[in-house]
């Protein structure tokens, strides 16, 4: 006979129940602490590449390629040593894979300089730890993107010198000269002939008596300044929250010959691989060096974006797709506290386009994606915000008219950037073109269907020098047609050359964003206003004949003029304070 054993069950019922619910929590907890542990670099979130990561998963850097010119860092007798490489055995390198092009006939070494730009860029760690943020998930702009990385004089004897462009989507440049010479007018017109992306650092400031450096200052290339950490005895505050962009750590314009820059700002402290250890990280400080790879990244993802769709594809054109780029970037950035064009004046300065200090505002990512995901939209009826890869031909008298309408325009803010590239010989030394460049007119006209005599100019953009041209405004709440027209400046020359002027455009009408923030006050960034910030008013105020840059910082209204009504507004803020120097405190 065949017994059956019924085993008695080894846990009472409530035992079970009181386990599962213990289990539960701990799941629970994990999740938390899961929740709990951020991404770094907290410059991407800043500028919206982690927001677009998070609505578009796939934006990876998967298929864009990259081209890192880095300097080496130890020079004998001139000579580079070739330790220009990042640190590979870096945890947040594992699963990468470079390329490195220098002078084999000496050995290569290691840089903390090409390291950290390049983790900001490609690094992938989900285990990261830094003491005074404790656990971290690091995640750079474009992990799955391919990277060359290439000694800087390597770089310009092989293809700066000869004309050949690299293999690269987009190449990115994190140091400069003060002066222009052969190899950035080369790499200029590497721009014109080829349509690269190309982005450099502009210089770190008067602390650093660093003017604007090229290739950055460069027309063709796409200039990127630095925007401050805030300014608090606790770094993990310093790395996730930041504040507006100093002379002392940026290089501002203009330029040597009147010209804007730089073209867009954003964050440079950042989490970045050390060189020391390989599961350790370090803070990069407020450089221009490690801003760039911000912009660079956020160029990646576009890149990406518009070779995955055809409709897209344009963005990526050879012929120009570079202005497209630059376009889409500066017009989506984010306008700062003090943002300004040219000189402080009671107006915008409808011949310097941008401003000198954080040209067209702060790199974001996001409205970036949106702008390109919006779709080219060729002259006539477009949505109210596109982009367009089109030209003009200097020797015909005709306008490009983009005809957009908003449902209504009160608290709206319409912006309009058209860039294109200045002209360079493709041989050594590369010297610039002006009889073949064209001067072109951005114009906003506020438009009346039912009485066309009530159509008005409300604001253009016209410089003779620089090669961008930028509108920042805010809408006519009686009108609610518009129309941006792109026209050559310059027709009236009778040029001998007839030419084919390329150009990006991009346009948006958005909602009119914060105008109170804290920084319009707290000029010192500690997070409160005080006292020491009343006396940086002051000091700027005695300074402002010599110094502009300086004497921009006070002039809250803005009037023109740093006064009494602009005191009393600080006087209103007295003690008003940050949400992160509240909780630190």
């Amino acid at each position: 006979m065949i017994k059956k054993y019924i085993k008695k069950p080894f846990l009472s019922f409530s035992t079970f129940v009181l386990l599962f619910i213990c289990l539960f929590a701990n799941i629970s907890k994990s999740q938390d602490l899961q929740d709990n542990i951020i991404l770094q670099p907290q410059g991407l979130e800043h500028t919206g590449i982690y927001s677009l990561k998070n609505i578009a998963p796939e934006l990876t850097g998967e298929g864009v390629k990259y081209a890192v010119i880095c300097r080496s860092f130890t020079y004998i007798d001139g000579e580079p040593q070739n330790d220009y490489r990042p640190f590979t055995l870096h945890n947040c390198f594992k699963s990468k894979t470079f390329g490195f092009y220098d002078h084999s006939e000496i050995s290569s070494g290691v840089s903390p300089h090409s390291t950290a730009i390049c983790s900001i860029l490609f690094g992938e760690d989900p285990d990261a730890f830094y003491p005074d943020t404790g656990a971290f998930i690091y995640e750079g702009t474009t992990p799955n993107a391919q990277a060359d990385i290439y000694e800087f004089w390597y770089f310009i004897s092989n293809y700066v010198f000869d004309h050949s462009p690299p293999d690269a989507d987009i190449i990115t440049i994190a140091f400069g000269n003060q002066f222009e010479h052969w190899w950035t007018r080369g790499i200029e017109s590497l721009v014109e002939h080829y349509g690269l992306n190309i982005i450099a650092s502009i210089g770190n400031g008067t602390d650093s008596h660093d003017p604007v450096l090229y290739p950055a200052a460069g027309s063709n290339v796409i200039g990127v300044g630095v925007v401050n950490s805030v300014n608090s005895d606790n770094q993990a505050i310093n790395l996730s929250n930041f504040s507006i962009v100093y002379p002392e750590n940026s290089s501002i314009g203009p330029t040597a010959n009147g010209q804007c820059k730089p073209d867009i700002v954003a964050p440079g402290n950042c989490l970045a691989a050390d060189i020391f250890e390989p599961n350790q990280y370090e803070p990069t400080g407020n450089w221009s060096s490690f801003a760039t790879p911000l912009v660079a990244g956020a160029a990646g993802l576009l890149v990406q974006k518009a070779k995955l769709e055809p409709d897209l594809s344009m963005a990526v054109s050879p012929y120009g797709g570079n202005c497209v780029i630059k376009a889409i970037l500066m017009n989506s950035a984010t306008k700062l506290p003090y943002w300004h064009k040219g000189f402080l004046s009671t107006d915008d300065d409808h011949t310097a386009p941008l401003d000198y200090i954080q040209g067209a505002g702060m790199l974001n990512a996001l409205s970036a994606y949106e702008h390109l995901i919006s779709g080219q939209q060729k002259p006539g009826n477009v949505s109210a915000i596109g982009w367009d890869l089109n030209q003009l031909n200097n020797n015909v008298t005709y306008e490009k008219i983009y005809k957009f309408s908003l449902s209504e325009s009160d608290n709206k803010i319409i912006t309009a950037t058209l860039t294109w590239n200045k002209n360079f010989s493709n041989v050594y030394p590369f010297e610039s073109l002006p009889e073949k460049d064209n001067n072109l007119r951005l114009e906003l006209w506020a438009v009346d269907l039912m009485n066309p005599t009530n159509n008005y100019l409300l604001d253009y953009s016209d410089s003779s020098i620089d090669n961008v041209e930028h509108i920042h405004t805010a809408a006519d709440p009686n009108f609610t047609n518009y129309e941006v027209i792109i026209s050559i400046s310059n027709n009236d020359d009778q040029k001998a050359i007839n030419t084919i002027q390329r150009y990006g455009l991009a346009w948006n009408a958005s909602i009119k964003g914060e105008e109170d923030s804290l920084f319009w006050y707290d000029l010192n960034s500690d997070g409160v206003v005080d006292s020491s910030d009343y006396a940086i008013v002051m000091v700027n105020l005695l300074n402002s004949p010599e110094s502009f840059e300086n004497y921009v910082f006070g002039d809250v209204n803005p009037d023109g003029v740093i006064n009494t009504s602009d005191i009393e507004m600080f006087l209103e803020n007295n003690n008003r304070q940050a949400d992160w120097y509240i909780k630190n405190n």
